[in-house]
This record gives C-alpha cells, structure tokens and sequence, in this order.
C-alpha cells in the first residue's frame, strides 16, 4: 500500500515519514518527527517535539504524541519521545516527551496496547507488551515492566516501578514499587496473589509458577520477617532463577526512597538528560 496522506492531514516539511504510513484528516505531524514505516494514524492526532515513532504502529483519533511535559522544570529543550514497533494507542491518549532531569526521553517499547484515556507522563518507561487500560494515569518517571497489566482508572505516583508480568487492579492506587510476577490492588494497595492467569499466557512453565506460588506464601504470608526469607532464598542454591528476580526487585525497592527504588536515582537520570541535550546541541 502506498503512503497515503489525507489532504486536511498539516504535515511539516521536516518531517520523514516512511513507506506505506497511512494519516488521516485533520491530523498534525511536526517538524522533527519520525514515522515508521506501514504506521497508521487516524484522524484529529497531534504529533510534535522530538518524536520517533517506529514500525506497524496504530495511532487511532484525537490522540496526542511528542507534546511538552507538565513540569515546570521544562524549559523547551529538545527532550524526546520515542515509541517502537507493532504499538495500539488508542483514542484521546498522551504521551509526554521527557524532562532534562528525567533523562531528556519518555519511552515505549514494542507491541504495547495503550487504552482510550491513558496518560503516560515525562520520562516515563513503558518496556514491550505492556497494556495500560482505560483512565490508567502515569505521573513522571514511572517505569513500567515488560508483559505488566494495568488495569482501569489506576494512578501511578511518580518514579514508581511496576515489575515484569505484574497485574494491578482496576483503581488501584500505586505509590510504591509493584512486585514482578504478581497481583497488586487496593487503596492502599498490597500483595494479593501471584499473577497465574498472566504468567500462563505468556509461557511460563509450570515449574517457574509453582515456584513463585511458594515464594509468594513465604515472603508476603509467612509471620516471618522478609528480610530473613530473602536470606534465606539466595543461600538456598536450588532457588529458581525466576525467584530470584523477584527477591532483587523487592531489594531495590527496599535500598530506594519512600518504597521507591527509582528515587534514589535521580541524580542518574539528571546527568543522563544533561548529557544527552549536550549531544543534540552538537549535531
């Protein structure tokens, strides 16, 4: 199919729009955007800032890309938004581009569903297959986990992570980081089984599930105190790798602030968009 550009579609002569892309009417593209090939964008989607959008996206109507973070911090650097390959966002979503103090870049992978009504803030980090469902609402600097399942209405504080494969439940309320691998709801939000139904369809085996269900029982319902289960799961060497990733989330979220392993990285990401601005500025 050949690039196809409705005639009310206001596209800037900077832009490069690759092969067979399909935009529809009423549609905005700015000057330093980058569209990958066969990506379709529906109508009334505003495109603009430093935005690269790869491959076999689907952009559908009224959506908003690339646009300046709400922070007052932003001073109209040329931070980025960077989606990738085989991506749905659905209608009315937004996307912010970074913050110099954030790293100087929002985000999202591959294959990822974003719902109607979703908001992923400045330098946030969505890695591949995520689904955020409708309302869902990422304050800056949230990352969230390849295969993690959001549910409706949740609001995310900032620099919160969501592990791997986790599922969050619908209006949760996530102001500390979310294990991998499990099932996370409520206000305030808590623990309440490991993620069975996600982990089965992603392919895990039954093996690495019944390891978790047994991690589970030991590190968030046994009376004894995590920090000694933990111990004692990375002293026991037939501890499954899969554990294992669990026990090392749960300790960087320890080491972090406020039950946010993410905070205690902000100088990082403040010399990363510094250095990254610098580069730009070099070109």
């Amino acid at each position: 199919m050949p690039t196809k550009i409705h005639p009310t579609a206001v596209i800037d002569q900077g832009a490069e729009i690759g092969q067979d892309v399909e935009i529809g009417p009423y549609t905005v593209v700015g000057s330093h955007v980058r569209i990958g090939d066969e990506t379709v964008i529906g109508p009334q989607v505003v495109i603009e800032g430093a935005t690269t959008i790869g491959a076999r996206n689907r952009i559908v109507g009224q959506a908003s890309l690339g646009g300046p973070p709400q922070d007052f911090s932003y001073n109209g650097e040329p931070t980025m938004l960077e989606v990738g390959d085989d991506n749905l966002i659905r209608e009315f979503v937004t996307i912010n581009r970074g913050t110099v103090k954030g790293g100087a870049a929002t985000r999202i992978g591959d294959g990822c569903l974003l719902m109607a009504c979703s908001h992923v803030a400045h330098d946030c980090i969505l890695e591949d297959r995520v689904i955020l469902a409708n309302n869902v609402m990422l304050a800056g600097h949230v990352l969230i986990g390849r295969g993690a399942n959001i549910s409706g209405g949740v609001g995310a504080h900032h620099f919160c992570t969501v592990g791997e494969y986790a599922y969050v439940g619908g209006l949760t309320r996530i102001e500390h980081d979310v294990p991998p691998f499990m099932i996370v709801e409520g206000h305030r939000s808590r623990v309440r089984n490991v993620n069975l139904v996600g982990l089965e369809r992603a392919g895990f085996s039954r093996e690495d599930i019944e390891s978790l269900r047994t991690a589970y029982r030991r590190l968030f319902r046994s009376s004894a105190p995590r920090a000694q289960v933990i111990a004692e799961l990375k002293s026991d060497e037939s501890t499954p790798d899969i554990v294992r990733r669990l026990m090392q989330s749960l300790e960087r979220t320890e080491s972090g602030k406020r039950g946010r392993y993410r905070e205690c990285l902000r100088e990082e990401f403040a010399l990363l968009g510094a250095a990254r601005i610098a580069q730009e500025a070099s070109l």
